[in-house]
């Protein structure tokens, strides 16, 4: 090629398909990585071609647009496209991950899975983030994410996730395209249990697993054998949902898993026409929640368009920083304890209880770090004041941790 013009079938072919752009990245198909090979003996021409990283309907545009292109080059016979997949395409089950969050709600009908999504959305600017929908009989994730299957499976059998820009994702819904759900327990953990273990991963630092609505078997049974980091419960401020979503919190921890928070979802609406803020809610409860509020998401037009990984309204990327704070200090106490009576013995709690209550000055800040509910604590506290239960306000006492209690008041 002295003077630049494609001299060789091959080169011809090459140069049509430089004309063939991946939508994702708006880059050809050369530079995107997905041209393996190009076999080209005697006119008929053979494209070897990794696609596993597009959605199967973007793939399928693709295929088709390299068709098109190459079968219009001069000597040309026929042409076709014969996808790969790479021999090692990488860690294959859920442990890979550095970081597993779990996004749970004590009902349907809150929003978990556009919670999910759009955390993992945020989460991908600065990580490599994988969303798992794990939501067995409402897979809603390549609906929102605007993915689809099929999935394809590396040279070890095991299945491969889909791509959404740079974030893997992987659902039971992208096998049963438009299928109803309607498996039974153990079918539903068989089929779970499969994919976690054998997904075969890209991305390796945070996966997000977007849980089925309530608290049955699936989703005890996924807790149990998930190496999950800590959960996020997503709620609306209807007090029915506030009050299920304590109950909730609570069983997460009966089963150790740090809580790392609540996203209060349709929080409220603003008017597109005045841009006053309305509550879509009445009788809010949310200082019911024994766990941190981690966002209050509106109700808005940007929350229900197709997210982008990387590329999130700000009430959204607001959410991916709360998150990633609270994992770096999930199981720890988030108090300056005034006595921490964690892991000694009976009498010895009491002598350190009175020891640090008695030293405080009427109106000092008393807290106290238990490994046991300590609000029985109260009424000793009542006897060492002489003062009535009703004197002690505040006197709150919460959860903080799966294995830590905190109780917090005022000295009368």
């Amino acid at each position: 090629m002295t003077d630049g013009t494609p001299t060789t079938l091959t080169d011809r072919i090459e140069a049509a398909l430089r004309d063939v752009r991946d939508p994702n990245a708006d880059l050809s198909v050369f530079d995107a990585g997905f041209v393996e090979n190009i076999d080209a003996a005697n006119g008929d021409v053979t494209i070897e071609a990794d696609l596993t990283a597009l959605d199967g309907q973007t793939s399928t545009q693709v295929v088709q647009a390299m068709l098109h292109a190459v079968d219009d080059v001069d000597g040309v016979d026929s042409v076709h496209v014969e996808r790969t997949t790479p021999s090692s395409e990488g860690q294959a089950g859920v442990e890979s991950f550095d970081h597993v969050i779990a996004v749970a709600s004590a009902k349907g009908g809150v929003g978990k899975s556009t919670v999910a999504t759009h955390l993992a959305c945020a989460l991908a600017a600065d990580s490599d983030v994988a969303l798992f929908d794990a939501d067995i009989h409402g897979p809603n994730v390549p609906e929102l994410l605007d993915v689809s299957g099929p999935v394809h499976s590396s040279e070890e059998g095991d299945p491969l996730p889909v791509r959404a820009g740079d974030m893997d994702v992987m659902s039971v819904g992208l096998m049963e395209s438009g299928a109803p759900l309607a498996w039974r327990g153990a079918m539903a953990h068989d089929a779970l249990d499969d994919l976690f273990e054998n997904t075969a991963w890209r991305n390796d630092e945070i996966l997000v697993l977007d849980l089925p609505p309530g608290t049955g078997d699936v989703v005890l049974t996924t807790l149990q054998e998930v190496p999950v980091d800590g959960v996020v419960v997503v709620t609306t401020p209807f007090h029915a949902s506030v009050s299920d979503t304590s109950r909730t919190v609570e069983l997460f921890r009966d089963n150790d898993v740090p809580v790392l928070g609540t996203v209060v979802n349709m929080a409220e609406y603003v008017c597109d026409c005045c841009g006053e803020p309305n509550d879509l809610f009445t009788g809010s409860a949310l200082e019911d929640l024994d766990a941190e509020v981690l966002a209050e998401l509106p109700f808005s037009q940007d929350l229900q368009e197709t997210p982008v990984p990387g590329d999130v309204p700000s009430a959204v990327s607001d959410l991916g920083d709360a998150v990633e704070s609270a994992l770096d200090t999930a199981g720890e106490v988030g108090v300056e304890p005034t006595a921490d009576i964690r892991g000694l013995p009976p009498q010895e709690r009491k002598d350190l209880v009175r020891e640090q209550f008695t030293a405080l000055d009427s109106g000092e800040s008393f807290v106290l770090v238990s490994d046991r509910d300590p609000t029985p604590v109260g009424q000793f506290l009542g006897r060492l004041a002489e003062a009535p239960r009703e004197a002690f306000d505040p006197f709150e006492v919460r959860r903080e941790t799966p294995s830590d209690w905190v109780l917090e008041t005022v000295k009368p």
